[in-house]
């Protein structure tokens, strides 16, 4: 494989960092581009799911990029998880935007490096490995939640909000609302619920008469 004398003149750097997340901590991927002394501005961030790359942060770094150019990502699941989308996006990078990428924890995913035949070759091979692997795990990881919940529900565990159960007088306080006599928010606040509550429980309530 032959090595590359890259000319960094005019190129600009980028990293890009994605948590699945708002809750999740993008300190780690940070800190690797702060090691390689990527400018702050120049770093993406997007906190929400890879399933695809309808991402703000990311739609904004492809309006940024040029040929010649250098992309950073800590590691292939951080670019994304849907294994068709991983290709397809790689391909507009590095064939039909011209942009080089690395992939820090996959050495071999470095296209600054091995630009000979046997160089792609070998790169494309280990994303097709590692965007497959990436989307396995979003399948499981699914697969697992769902299992779980199930698991969960056969031994009685509730999800969602608890239901809020409407008083004994709660019959009574209707028939003052139908009447006119009082308003629906002070049904509401005298249940403590909700406005919208109310109405739910409402509409069990009568088809419970």
């Amino acid at each position: 494989m032959t090595e590359c004398n890259y000319d960094t003149n005019t190129q600009d750097i980028y990293g890009y960092v994605r948590v699945s997340s708002t809750d999740q901590n993008e300190d780690r991927q940070m800190l690797e581009m702060q090691r390689l002394k990527i400018k702050k501005k120049n770093i993406y961030i997007d906190k929400q799911s890879g399933k695809d790359f309808n991402r703000p942060s990311y739609q904004r770094l492809l309006g940024k990029l040029k040929k010649g150019d250098l992309l950073y990502v800590k590691s292939i699941d951080r670019l994304g998880r849907n294994y068709k989308e991983i290709q397809d996006q790689w391909r507009v990078l590095t064939k039909e935007m011209e942009v080089d990428v690395v992939v820090i924890d996959m050495p071999l995913l470095d296209t600054r490096v091995y630009k000979d035949l046997m160089g792609t070759f070998i790169a494309d091979l280990v994303l097709q490995v590692l965007s497959f692997v990436a989307e396995n795990e979003r399948v499981n990881i699914r697969k697992r939640q769902e299992e779980g919940i199930k698991a969960a529900k056969l031994k009685g565990v509730m999800f969602g909000r608890p239901m809020i159960k409407v008083p004994d007088n709660f019959g009574s306080l209707v028939k003052q609302w139908e009447r006119g006599h009082i308003r629906a928010e002070d049904v509401a606040k005298e249940c403590d619920m909700s406005i919208a509550t109310f109405y739910r429980r409402l509409r069990e309530y009568r088809l419970t008469k």
